[in-house]
Parts: structure tokens; C-alpha cells; sequence
């Protein structure tokens, strides 16, 4: 038999980390060696066991976000080859996107445990696939990456609600600098 996939969960909420434990460790080609509730433990425990995959909750910590920054000092570290998979409930666009940047390879809710076992394997085999919990975040992102900063500004401030004149107003740009610059992201983002 094969090695099993070596997993440190990395959950502050005594529940999700027992629930998600028990039942990660009934897979056949799962384990989990290690589980940690705060930033410190989980980059103690990662100096010192040999892992294929982490399962990181975002909040460790009273909704701060400290998930991600372990993912990046983890990702940081040296020699550090795990793949990291985000574990939460947040949606909120700038969070998803900060966990990818930080080294994630996925983005998961924690209650789709189905995904998370497939998220934990391909990761594992280097294949992961972006969930549907981030996919459309991410390419949408994508996208906006052919926008100038300027655009991007002016493009945020359209979703916003803001009206061409209010935009204008705002960035200190004329109104026609403004229309021209709605045209061009258009065209650049329905190609």
C-alpha cells in the first residue's frame, strides 16, 4: 500500500477540528498527522512533521484573518512544498483572492467535505482545480488583471454604483477621459 496522503488540519473551532479529524482519518489514503488551533502551532507543527497537505481555516483567531497570514509565512518558509488548501466560510471577493496570492491552491467551505476530501487528493497529486466556492472570483480576477490601474479604479468605482460624472468628480478626470476609459474596459473585458 501506498503511503497515505499526510494532512495537519489547522482549525481553531474545537467542532470542526474533531468532526473534520474523525472523518478525514476514515479515508483509506488519508491521514491526518497533526492538527493545530493557532498560528504559532500550526508553524511549529509544520517545522517539525513531514506533510503533504494542510487544511487551513482563515479565522484562527476571533475573525483577524490569521489564516492567511500563516498560509503566506508558511509558503515563505524554506524548503516548504506543501499544498495548501483554504478552509472557511467567507465569500468576500478580496479575501479569496489574498488566499490565493498568499500560495492556497483552493478555496473551500468547510461543511463541503465531499470536495475537501477530492480538494485534499488532487492537491496531493498536483492537479488541484479551483473550486466552485472560488472559481468565479478567481476568473473574474483574471480578467481584470488586462485592465491599467486606472482602469481598474474606474472599473471598481462603476461596480460600485458610482455614475460616470460621480467618477469623474472623484478621480479628477474629464468626463470624456472617463467615457473613453468605460470603453476600453468594456472591449478589453468582453473579448
Amino acid at each position: 500500500m501506498e503511503r497515505r496522503i499526510r494532512v495537519m488540519l489547522v482549525e481553531d473551532d474545537e467542532f470542526w477540528r474533531q468532526r473534520l479529524s474523525s472523518d478525514l482519518n476514515k479515508e483509506e489514503d488519508i491521514e491526518i498527522v497533526q492538527t493545530a488551533a493557532t498560528k504559532k502551532e500550526a508553524l511549529e507543527a509544520a517545522a517539525l512533521h513531514d506533510l503533504d497537505v494542510v487544511l487551513m481555516d482563515i479565522n484562527l483567531t476571533e475573525n483577524q484573518l490569521d489564516g492567511l497570514e500563516t498560509t503566506k509565512e508558511l509558503m515563505l518558509a524554506k524548503d516548504f512544498q506543501v499544498k495548501i488548501i483554504m478552509l472557511t466560510s467567507l465569500t468576500e471577493k478580496e479575501i479569496i483572492v489574498k488566499a490565493f496570492q498568499n500560495g492556497a491552491v483552493n478555496y473551500i467551505n468547510k461543511s463541503s467535505f465531499q470536495d475537501i476530501v477530492r480538494a485534499i487528493r488532487e492537491a496531493h497529486a498536483g492537479t488541484a482545480s479551483i473550486h466552485p466556492d472560488s472559481a468565479a472570483t478567481m476568473r473574474e480576477e483574471i480578467r481584470l488583471m488586462l485592465l491599467t490601474p486606472s482602469e481598474r479604479e474606474i472599473h471598481e468605482l462603476k461596480e460600485r454604483g458610482y455614475s460616470r460624472s460621480e467618477i469623474s468628480g472623484k478621480l479628477n478626470k474629464s468626463l470624456n477621459t472617463i467615457k473613453t476609459q468605460i470603453r476600453s474596459i468594456r472591449n478589453k473585458l468582453l473579448k
